[in-house]
């Protein structure tokens, strides 16, 4: 046992000693690799940290990323100095309105849930999940790009029963939708991406786990139920044998789908993070824990990014496809050249994704894309292709949405942000009631299409004429409108007169 007076001696950088769950460790080396800095660790040292570490960290985190010698014994509770945690006004008018938000049963849509997320977030954990690239056109673009596609509905069907179930890389799904990869889950709720595998486990969706994950991979798999299907999203590291050993592990775990992402070289600036500027100790994600050369002044995306290999070629196919068995999909395609790459490189799929608009902006939206993707597709080989899937995500709020995909073509849709905003808002109950919102939207929309199961969608039941139309008359979009934060210019401080 360590006294307190002992632990409370090493509380400087050159020796920092810090308590976790009742456990001493010495942090003195990991200081300058923590992806959010040292100042977050220093604030803690020769204290218990534990109340500031569990919220954004999986539970063995410290354990794996310290070696034993750092691990340095036990200390008496009873001796332990605690910070006390100062509230600040804003928190406390943040938790004011937690606690007024409106019952679940009131939320009618998924934009309900982004106007929820939008006023109860932590001011930084909205710039990362909202912002996007530059002037923002892309983001827009990909809510707008919906509203350009018209139905047309056929008449007198049955539609007594209709059927929205589908298979998405031969896994059952209960919803032509998966969720798509968001990263840092622990930014807006404290079980962070735990909310959404539990929610998807209970109702039959399947969960892409991103490599930027607040929880660890193992921590998300572990609370999967047994055999439901999950996706891995992986962002490639400079070193490949991290990411080798990183893909296989999740083979042998069980995960039925890797999506390599393919369109960040670089992350995008997003302005609305960047302004943020200094980050703290909820800024990096898990892979990142024991790395250094971490950028820390230029908002979250910037500090959880620096792994990322740039490097990354059509030559690195072949190599992905001798680590794995698992189904290939390249997350991040945007034209006919590279979607006709992708099925002759051999890979089982692609997400047309321009990575929710934060990356290249004035890129055109994974609809848009869609029409011109399939037609090409359609000259090498079967239609719709079984080796071959084509996924499409970017800007989906309502089932409508994801009609008007399939039916021009795509296997699923992927949502990210309104299932993020859910658990954000609600937690793991938001995720349910997401689900149950697409359900009866599926039903609906279905019945006055016309179409009893996903297989009676076809290109003849929409109109996407003005999609390519990129300036007209394109109704405006009330909710998201309302929802969608301006961006703004560099602020003068304010000054006394």
């Amino acid at each position: 046992m360590l006294s307190t007076q002992t632990i409370s001696e090493h509380a400087s950088k050159d020796s920092c000693w810090i308590i976790v769950h009742g456990k001493v460790y010495d942090v003195t080396g990991f200081l300058d690799e923590h992806p959010g800095g040292s100042k977050i660790i220093l604030k803690y040292a020769g204290k218990d940290a534990t109340e500031a570490y569990e919220p954004i960290h999986p539970p063995n985190a410290i354990i794996d990323n310290l070696s034993t010698e750092k691990h340095l014994g036990d200390v008496d509770p009873s001796t332990v100095t605690k910070v006390v945690k100062v509230i600040s006004e804003a928190e406390k008018q943040r938790q004011a309105l937690i606690a007024k938000r409106p019952p679940l049963d009131e939320i009618l849509n998924l934009h309900d849930f982004e106007a929820v997320a939008k006023l109860i977030l932590p001011d930084k954990a909205w710039a990362y999940y909202s912002s996007a690239s530059d002037d923002e056109i892309t983001i827009r673009e990909n809510r707008a790009a919906y509203q350009r596609v018209w139905f047309r509905p056929r008449i007198l069907r049955d539609v007594t029963v209709v059927d929205w179930s589908t298979t998405i890389l031969g896994q059952k799904s209960n919803l032509p939708v998966y969720i798509s990869a968001t990263a840092l889950g622990k930014l807006g709720h404290p079980d962070g991406e735990l909310n959404l595998t539990r929610a998807a486990g209970k109702h039959g969706v399947i969960q892409m786990i991103p490599t930027l994950a607040s929880c660890s991979f193992d921590e998300i798999v572990d609370a999967a139920l047994p055999n439901q299907p999950l996706f891995l999203q992986l962002y490639v590291n400079r070193d490949r044998t991290i990411t080798k050993r990183y893909v296989q592990h999740a083979e042998k775990r069980g995960v039925k789908g890797l999506f390599i992402t393919v369109d960040a070289p670089q992350l995008g600036r997003r302005e609305k993070d960047m302004r943020m500027k200094f980050v703290g100790d909820d800024a990096g994600a898990k892979v990142q824990e024991n790395m250094s050369g971490v950028k820390k002044d230029e908002g979250v995306a910037r500090a959880i990014s620096s792994f990322i290999d740039p490097s990354l070629s059509w030559k690195d196919i072949p190599w992905f496809r001798s680590i794995t068995n698992m189904p290939i999909i390249l997350k991040g395609v945007s034209t006919p050249e590279d979607a006709v790459l992708a099925l002759e490189a051999g890979v089982q799929g692609i997400v047309l994704s321009n990575h929710g608009g934060r990356q290249l902006d004035t890129s055109r939206s994974g609809l848009e894309n869609l029409i011109d993707i399939v037609n090409v597709l359609k000259t090498r080989g079967p239609w719709p292709n079984p080796n071959f899937s084509v996924f499409v995500d970017g800007g989906v709020r309502r089932a409508s949405d994801v009609l008007k995909a399939l039916a021009l073509g795509a296997s699923a849709v992927g949502i990210g942000r309104g299932f993020l905003y859910a658990f954000c808002s609600y937690g793991e109950a938001g995720v349910e009631k997401a689900f149950k919102i697409l359900g009866d939207e599926l039903e609906m929309n279905m019945r006055l299409l016309g179409a009893r199961n996903l297989k009676e969608l076809v290109p003849e039941m929409v109109d996407a004429n003005a999609l390519q139309a990129h300036v007209g008359a394109t109704p405006r979009d009330n909710l998201f409108d309302s929802t969608y934060q301006p961006l703004r210019l560099a602020e003068f401080k304010a000054a006394k007169l």
